[in-house]
């Protein structure tokens, strides 16, 4: 009789093992420092606008660094009294380490491709020669910084395929110095090229073209606004003071620019931006010892952008007079656009990018928010349909006009990414590199609806679960989405998600206009005063998985990043009793003051400017900062940020926080997370992202009442 007892002990405490850590019955929060209100106010065309913690914009304050310390011991103090945090980044650590590598690519008589040995900080890169040649260790940025905040990416090879030019960032700031190697003797050379930013490095000949800002003034390097940037010429062995400057524009400080060199030096093209959309186009015929710079498309209305050059003409993918973008060759003395030659037509879908490789044109289209690669001859002859192993996101088509064969990457929401070697001339793919995860994927499956926007839009949506879910209204739900400047959100696989997709979690991502899903249209659809579509669009997301039965507002988490986090701000403002946690991150979230730092004035393409009165009178009434209001349940609030994040500096996310804690009277956290030695998100360290991961789940789960 014993044993049976024994056994049924046994059985009722693995029943209660099984049911996992629940969330905390209660946590006791500190309370939030008392942030100063002063008496700050502007007038916009006769509104008075109070600022009183305008004081947090000076990012190198002690009065900040105070403030910033208080928050983040209170942040830590919430997390830490979550049963399963160290669980969650336990399991988060576990899936994240295995072995990651990027496809290769060749340059020369080399491959070359990054290796990450699953916990590495940085990736590494490597080269070899002969794709069946020995990995040979090339540049590893783990060695740059002892807590893996350096980070490296290859800008550009010389013609000869002899070197490399290569930008090293430090703690994710958007600043980068450019050095050179010689990539068969790894050697470094003595240049370095200071303050840039969005640069490239476009070799002609012994040296390239590089764009770069003036020094900043100390102190203001993370947040003092960028302007007049420039366009120089560095010889290889010169020093930067000696750089030829080669185009500027001193009547205007907000435009960016670029330069590019067509594949075999017979044009330079210059790229002249007013912002994050629209651009002008200049070229130089490099073949003609007396070739000027001469302006190709007028800007700033359309979006224009260099693929190669065909003898003497320049092969350019343009959305003038063709929404969904079309290509067409340019004869460069005969430019005007009704001279222009159509190559490949508009097409219903969207091309979403063109390159030339193997002697071929490749374009990307998007269908539905899936990639979808068609072939074409130079003359715009259409070849082939490219098969790809399933509806995803592929990146790697194009390369050199001698090559023979592609790798290009695979993903969605259940595949991480896989390598496949496409062979040009048999037009087959093959498997090439499978990755090592160590998660089952099987279990879980991906589908897409269209739901009604406000105004009647369907808005594509693709929805990711487990196998034979129950819509029993009840099941937690991550929704995420961004929403603007062109950026097309289409499948991809996330370590983190799976954390939350293995516990019976939801994870939603909907295609919202202000993207390039379908074209420049969908675009426009949400951009100045038509931003709102865009909130209305997430909100709409939101209802249709509630009246579907997924889930209800308790269950639901909002999450967005950058442009993403002012749709989550916006969105927690307007309908806060819809969602039950907001995440905002690095979010633009104070919309009258933006354009002031970094390149923010670059957003006013996309956004409007309070400088204007038609735009402040649609800007004030979104704006996540001016619309908080005392009162109101909010959502349970986690607001992520970092202290070198100089793309939107982190005062939006501290201005917002402050006025959160001061009006919020409610019982959900209203908490915010400070990296530090961190940006906007590139060249975070794995350190760094299984850290905050660890955190924004434990939040997430906490809050959603989810047993781990």
């Amino acid at each position: 009789m014993k044993k049976p007892l024994i056994l049924s002990l046994f059985a009722i405490v693995l029943f209660a093992c099984n049911q996992g850590k629940k969330p905390a019955e209660k946590i006791n929060l500190m309370t939030y420092p008392e942030a100063k209100k002063d008496s700050t106010t502007d007038n916009y065309f006769g509104t008075t606008i109070a600022d009183p913690y305008r004081w947090l914009e000076n990012d190198t304050s002690a009065e900040t660094k105070k403030w910033v310390d208080a928050e983040n011991k209170i942040t830590s103090n919430y997390l830490s009294q979550i049963p399963y945090r160290d669980d969650i980044k336990k399991r988060l650590t576990e899936v994240w380490n295995y072995p990651k590598e990027t496809a290769p690519f060749k340059v020369g008589e080399y491959y070359f491709l990054t290796k990450n040995n699953g916990l590495q900080n940085q990736s590494v890169w490597f080269i070899k020669k002969g794709l069946n040649g020995t990995e040979e260790l090339f540049l590893d940025p783990n060695t740059l910084s002892k807590d893996g905040t350096a980070s490296i990416s290859l800008l550009g090879f010389s013609p000869n395929k002899k070197y490399v030019a290569y930008a090293i960032a430090q703690s994710g700031s958007d600043w980068s110095n450019i050095y050179v190697m010689e990539i068969a003797s790894k050697k470094k050379l003595a240049d370095e090229l200071k303050w840039t930013k969005f640069s490239g490095a476009r070799w002609k000949g012994d040296g390239f073209y590089y764009s770069r800002y003036d020094e900043p003034k100390k102190g203001m390097e993370l947040s003092g606004a960028n302007k007049f940037q420039k366009v120089y010429y560095h010889k290889l062995g010169d020093l930067q003071k000696d750089d030829q400057l080669i185009f500027e524009d001193k009547t205007n400080p907000n435009l960016y620019f670029g330069a590019d060199v067509t594949e075999d030096e017979h044009f330079l093209t210059l790229y002249a931006s007013a912002g994050t959309s629209g651009n002008a186009l200049y070229y130089q015929d490099l073949t003609d010892p007396n070739g000027k710079i001469n302006l190709l498309v007028k800007g700033f209305e359309n979006n224009h952008s260099v693929i190669n050059n065909i003898g003497d003409k320049l092969l350019i993918n343009t959305d003038l007079d063709a929404p969904n973008k079309q290509v067409v060759l340019i004869d460069p003395k005969n430019s005007d656009p009704k001279n222009w030659q159509k190559i490949i037509l508009e097409s219903k879908l969207a091309l979403e990018g063109a390159s030339t490789g193997g002697g071929f044109l490749w374009a990307s289209y998007l269908k539905d928010a899936s990639t979808n690669i068609v072939q074409f001859d130079l003359s715009g002859k259409k070849i082939k349909e490219v098969k790809l192993p399933d509806i995803g996101t592929v990146g790697g088509f194009g390369g050199y006009k001698d090559d023979t064969e592609f790798f290009y990457s695979f993903t969605n929401f259940t595949t991480p990414g896989t390598i496949y070697r496409y062979d040009i001339k048999k037009g087959e793919s093959s498997l090439f590199k499978k990755s090592e995860l160590k998660f089952d994927t099987e279990n879980y499956e991906t589908k897409q609806v269209f739901y009604p926007s406000k105004d009647g839009t369907k808005i594509p949506m693709f929805i990711v679960h487990k196998k034979g879910i129950k819509l029993d209204g009840n099941n937690p739900v991550y929704l995420y989405s961004y929403g603007g400047f062109q950026v097309s959100l289409t499948p991809g696989f996330s370590l983190s998600r799976m954390l939350f997709l293995e516990k019976g979690g939801i994870y939603v991502q909907p295609s919202l206009r202000g993207g390039s899903e379908y074209g420049e249209a969908w675009h426009k659809a949400g951009m100045l005063e038509k931003k709102q579509n865009v909130f209305d669009d997430f909100i709409g997301a939101a209802e249709y998985l509630i009246k579907e039965k997924y889930t209800n507002p308790s269950k639901i988490a909002i999450s967005g990043g950058s442009n993403g986090g002012l749709l989550v701000g916006a969105c927690m403002t307007q309908r806060p009793e819809l969602f039950k946690v907001a995440l905002p991150a690095v979010g633009v979230l104070d919309m009258l003051r933006y354009h002031k730092f970094t390149v923010g004035w670059g957003w006013a393409v996309e956004y409007g400017s309070s400088d204007n009165q038609t735009d402040f009178d649609y800007l004030i009434k979104y704006s996540p900062l001016h619309n908080i209001k005392a009162g109101v349940n909010y959502p349970a609030t986690l607001i992520t940020t970092a202290d070198h994040d100089d793309r939107v500096v982190p005062a939006h996310s501290f201005k917002f926080a402050a006025t959160l804690q001061e009006k919020y009277k409610g019982k959900n956290p209203m908490l915010i997370r400070i990296e530090t030695k961190a940006g906007h998100g590139a060249g975070k360290p794995t350190t760094k992202m299984i850290e905050e991961a660890a955190d924004v789940w434990s939040f997430v789960f906490q809050n959603l009442g989810i047993t781990y």
